[in-house]
């Protein structure tokens, strides 16, 4: 009589969270080093091109420097340490049409909603650092340009992509999703002089970023989001302010 073969199970899903705090250690022990890097990097390459400091534009290209050392050493954790993809372990996947048109809505209504938010907490109007340096066209140009297309990249992909799901496995969805919303507000709030009306309103928006990371599994459409809801923002700033040259 032949023995009956035990059907062997199906093999398991890998983990989609395989990293774990030490990782997020190593990572926050990258981030002094990439901006001391980044800041010794940007000021010899504009001594060695003959340029003058330029306000915003030194200041961002600095930032972005910094950027891409910090995923440089992420892509050491997720790629070198683990040998797993990077940009799909950070949820930068594809998406429906529809959940990116319902991202590109949401956006400038979220803007919207923290506008009037501000309002009604009566926040005051600060002078921030960004504010300070736009003082010229190029300055303006490079920090919107900047708002709507690396920064919210860089942003969703660390807190949302990077962060969040670890949080969530420790503290449950909501207590992830609320825990990356207060660290991304906080390392916003010397942006605007430590308001509190301020840090409240951004863990708000972050909360529907976050929220959208959860509920479509994607950190796509989050990015897509911040980005249409920083354009809305500095439109509305640009709207009320008088240009230089005007």
């Amino acid at each position: 009589m032949t023995p009956e073969l035990t059907p062997l199970p199906p093999p398991s899903e890998p983990d989609p969270v395989f990293w774990g705090w030490l990782d997020v250690a190593l990572f926050l022990g990258a981030v002094l080093p990439s901006l001391l890097i980044a800041g010794y990097l940007t000021r010899g390459l504009l001594k060695l091109i003959g340029a003058k400091p330029m306000g915003a534009v030194s200041l961002l290209v600095a930032q972005f420097v910094a950027y891409a050392l910090l995923f440089l050493a992420l892509y050491g954790v997720l790629k070198l340490k683990y040998g797993r993809p990077f940009w799909s372990s950070l949820g930068l996947t594809s998406i429906p049409k529809a959940v990116l048109r319902r991202a590109i809505l949401i956006g400038p209504l979220l803007a919207i909603a923290v506008s009037l938010g501000g309002i009604v907490l009566q926040t005051p109007e600060t002078e921030n650092p960004m504010m300070k340096l736009l003082q010229d066209r190029s300055s303006i140009v490079v920090v919107g340009v900047f708002a709507v297309t690396f920064g919210p990249l860089a942003e969703e992909l660390i807190f949302r992509g990077f962060l969040q799901p670890l949080l969530q496995r420790t503290f449950g969805i909501i207590g992830g999703i609320f825990c990356a919303c207060v660290v991304f507000a906080l390392l916003h709030g010397p942006e605007y002089g430590w308001t509190w009306q301020h840090v409240v309103l951004l863990t708000l928006a972050s909360a529907v970023f976050g929220w959208t990371r959860y509920r479509t599994g994607s950190t796509t459409p989050a990015v897509l989001m911040h980005s249409v809801y920083n354009f809305t923002i500095f439109t509305a700033f640009l709207i009320g302010k008088d240009l230089p040259g005007q």
